[in-house]
């Protein structure tokens, strides 16, 4: 079976760090026989009560960082501490504060939705028998999963099935929560709920960690964020200061775009995109001031119907650092 939750063989508390990162690496490496290196040097701070994105195309190493933080493989080198304990030595310490969904959810498919939440729930020793049932079906409720409680796993959708692995994730309060493409498979009103869930999980103090192909899932419900590249960290920070790293984009909205073009590259502009009656480039330097831009169209004939610098986007930011596009099933 794959990892639906991380899970622990003893219920001894974890030590809460005063005031530092939920999770922290420094020089984590993974290398794999043969030479190849997952995961290089990486050197990761997740502060306490954030939803930290973690991004990077194919082949980045987000599973294999993953897995590492929670002890399912060990590093080649380097360390982990997470809830301010080393892993994997502290894992029956840690483990039962933490949640996971790794690599999609895995269910028997013969038992209903809540008896697989009841077999997960009593492998884990630490869990009270005494609410295993009203825990299990507050888990359901919060995924949406209710009214599909009693329906056996095999007839579920890949969402429903994602659902399912969020609500194990799910059966006991966490205090961190890493998530690995949580809404795969799910429909637009699902993913919705998905992150209204997160939103309200972190509101309740719960770090997550979610790993996404979604740029804009992470720009919406993020507060912080990482990048990744072939194995290296290349970058992490606010969402909101990884997105001012790309430079914004001019946008002119014209009858005249031929005009606009022909006198935006006289001024000096660079990345010069027209589509229709919209022409946009790259923002100006910092020594040009965009009203200059706008006079010099108005007086050259140019009709401006609007004209403005739009703000970068996350997505911009990403591509900057990576060059590449965002499949990050790696």
């Amino acid at each position: 079976m794959r990892d639906t939750a991380a899970r622990a063989v003893a219920a001894e508390p974890a030590r809460r760090p005063e005031r530092g990162p939920v999770i922290e690496t420094r020089g984590l490496t993974k290398r794999y026989r043969g030479g190849q290196v997952a995961v290089d040097g990486l050197d990761l701070g997740v502060p306490d009560g954030s939803v930290f994105g973690f991004l990077g195309p194919n082949g980045s190493g987000k599973t294999t960082t993953i897995r590492m933080l929670l002890g399912l493989i060990d590093p080649t080198a380097g360390s982990v501490r997470v809830l301010g304990r080393p892993m994997p030595a502290a894992a029956r310490a840690v483990l039962p504060h933490v949640g996971a969904l790794i690599e999609g959810p895995a269910a028997y498919g013969f038992l209903s939705g809540r008896d697989n939440l009841l077999r997960y729930d009593r492998a884990d020793p630490s869990a009270d028998p005494r609410t295993r049932g009203a825990r299990v079906d507050d888990a359901l409720d919060r995924v949406g999963l209710a009214a599909a409680a009693g329906k056996k796993a095999r007839a579920y959708s890949l969402g429903m099935k994602q659902r399912l692995g969020l609500a194990a994730a799910l059966l006991r309060p966490r205090r961190l929560l890493v998530l690995d493409e949580p809404t795969n498979g799910l429909d637009p009103q699902g993913m919705r709920e998905i992150r209204a869930l997160v939103r309200e999980l972190a509101a309740e103090g719960t770090t997550v960690f979610l790993s996404s192909h979604l740029l804009d899932e992470i720009e919406q419900v993020c507060t912080h964020a990482a990048v990744m590249a072939r194995g290296r960290l290349l970058v992490q920070g606010p969402v909101a200061d990884l997105a001012a790293r790309a430079r914004g984009r001019l946008a002119v909205t014209t009858p005249d775009p031929e005009h606009a073009v022909r006198i935006l590259e006289e001024h000096g502009l660079t990345g010069l995109l027209a589509d229709g009656d919209r022409v946009s480039a790259d923002a100006p330097p910092g020594d040009v001031e965009p009203a200059d831009l706008s006079a010099a169209l108005v007086h050259g004939g140019v009709r401006v119907r609007s004209f403005g610098v739009e703000r970068a986007s996350l997505e911009d930011a990403f591509l900057a650092l990576t060059g590449e596009g965002f499949d990050v099933a790696g």
